[in-house]
């Protein structure tokens, strides 16, 4: 039961801490995509995140990489394939390492709500097996002497179903959540390597002139 109830509040803090998580990355998200696709130029929105003080996540830290990679390979080639190339892979690193972040302590929710029922019944079981080993004992069994064994054997049930449904219900809802955001980035990251593109191929041209 102990094991339970530690479970359950660690359950808890992750529920919290993800919640907030998710919350602040979707948010942040949503400033970035309007500011970027207000018509905000690229190059002064890449000066201004690498300015801050602050530590970049989320759509801003995949923006952050692939301009700054597409800045280092415009610089060394004119060929558009190998800058959308490098910078399509230097943001699949950055929404890989993102995603990571996202999904961490996820799991935990999905074991806990998982094994958490099947703990209790162990403990409610053990617990009845002791109350009617202790009746061999006696010479004269009465319900008085085996109900405390047994309401005391299915507080285990009960805690195990206190953890494991709100961490079942949190992992559903969380990594529905999650899979949103990480979808945002990813088309995001998609379509910003088609700017590129585009970039590219009108210095290539103002160049050929």
């Amino acid at each position: 039961m102990l094991v339970l109830l530690i479970s359950s509040i660690v359950s808890w803090a992750i529920i919290y801490s993800k919640s907030r998580q998710i919350a602040r990355a979707t948010k942040s998200a949503t400033d970035f995509e309007n500011e970027f696709w207000s018509g905000a130029d690229a190059n002064q929105m890449y000066q201004q995140i690498r300015s801050g003080d602050g530590a970049l996540s989320g759509m801003e830290r995949v923006f952050e990489r692939g301009f700054s990679e597409y800045a280092r390979l415009v610089k060394q080639t004119d060929d558009a394939d190998t800058v959308v190339e490098g910078s399509y892979r230097a943001m699949k690193i950055a929404l890989s390492r993102e995603t990571d972040s996202v999904e961490q302590h996820l799991p935990f929710l999905a074991t806990v709500g998982s094994t958490a029922p099947y703990v209790g019944l162990f403990g409610t079981v053990w617990g009845i097996m002791n109350s009617f080993t202790a009746l061999a004992n006696v010479q004269q069994a009465t319900l008085a002497m085996v109900a405390p064994g047994i309401a005391e054997a299915l507080i285990a049930t009960a805690i195990g179903l206190f953890a494991a449904i709100p961490a079942v219900v949190a992992y559903n809802r969380l990594s529905t959540k999650s899979e949103r955001l990480l979808n945002r980035y990813d088309n995001f990251m998609d379509e910003f390597a088609s700017v590129l593109q585009r970039q590219v191929l009108r210095r290539g041209n103002a160049a050929y002139r």
